[in-house]
């Protein structure tokens, strides 16, 4: 209570019944302030490894900062910190998170060299818990990580683009480090352009992430280095905001870096090589394409994306 209160106080003709009231209501006004300022801390989950690296734990964590930038800044000085939990350690453990920027609803954290040391399995489990932990904050969509400014790349050497928390599903025990093989049909395209040729490739993949994502990024890396007659559609810059099913159709969510072309093929091409490839799964049927979650944009004046795509094989080069 001020000075010029208290002074206040004692000018009022109070009977020591209406002072006592008074009391009252500043003790409940005072603890009525206390409790606004505990709802306004937001809870979140902040993602640790257990010992055995074979899974990722959650723990409750307040979150004091209200504006993006401190509770990014927060949450990631929580996963710096080891928890009581003996079990658990920090997914931070040696290397560092050097720096970090927010480009509209993508975080771009910048870790230092040492992270390339790590061991692929631990590192699945470590994007799994910065991902999982910092997606939960408004405002981040998707995670990007950098190593000393470099794009990361997973331990098969593909690109490791945005990552949502949705890519990091549940596995019981060591089936959250566990890879697997798979053959896919891929459609690139022939020398001229113009055409598409079908491409079965043999992948070995992270369980973790979905069949659909999979594929489109394999199309944006390009044919393997052994194959002959097939040449690359996709602009390999391109990020992949998201890729997901749902009652057959696959949604896949690209940036800027699709429209730019940066190789001689048709419209087309382009479009079908992502549809015909995806629907050779057999969860999919249709494919709708979009660029920075927008699909009102109609790619190379001729392809509208507000178009739900179906499979287009009077593209496909005869002869195979």
């Amino acid at each position: 209570m001020t000075k010029k209160w208290r002074e206040a106080c004692r000018k009022l003709p109070l009977c020591g019944g209406c002072l006592a009231a008074l009391f009252l209501c500043v003790c409940l006004l005072g603890g009525c302030a206390g409790q606004e300022g505990a709802a306004d801390e937001k809870e979140i989950s902040v993602f640790y490894i257990n010992q055995a690296e074979t899974k990722i734990t959650p723990i409750t964590y307040g979150l004091k900062s209200t504006g993006v930038d401190g509770q990014v800044d927060e949450a990631i000085s929580a996963m710096k910190e080891n928890p009581v939990e003996l079990s658990l350690r920090t997914p931070v453990n040696g290397y560092d998170i050097v720096g970090w920027n927010l480009q509209e609803n993508l975080l771009v954290l910048d870790v230092s060299e040492e992270y390339k040391n790590i061991q692929p399995t631990t590192e699945i489990l470590i994007r799994a818990a910065i991902v999982r932990t910092l997606t939960q904050i408004e405002g981040v969509d998707h995670v990007s990580m950098t190593v000393k400014g470099e794009g990361l790349t997973d331990s098969l050497g593909a690109p490791v683009g945005p990552m949502n928390a949705e890519m990091f599903i549940d596995n019981a025990g060591n089936e959250i480090n566990s890879y697997e093989k798979i053959w896919l049909k891929l459609y690139y395209a022939n020398e001229s352009g113009d055409r598409l040729i079908p491409v079965s490739v043999r992948k070995v993949y992270n369980s973790n992430i979905s069949l659909e994502k999979l594929v489109v990024e394999s199309l944006i890396a390009g044919p393997e280095q052994d194959s002959e007659g097939v040449y690359p559609v996709l602009n390999p810059a391109i990020k992949v905001l998201g890729v997901t099913v749902k009652d057959g159709t696959c949604y896949v969510n690209l940036d800027d870096g699709f429209n730019t072309q940066v190789y001689n093929v048709t419209g087309d091409v382009v479009i079908y090589s992502i549809v015909n490839s995806l629907v050779e799964l057999p969860n999919v049927n249709k494919v709708q394409i979009s660029v920075n979650g927008a699909t009102e944009i109609t790619y190379r004046e001729s392809f509208p994306l507000t178009t739900v795509f179906e499979r287009n094989l009077d593209l496909v080069e005869s002869g195979d």
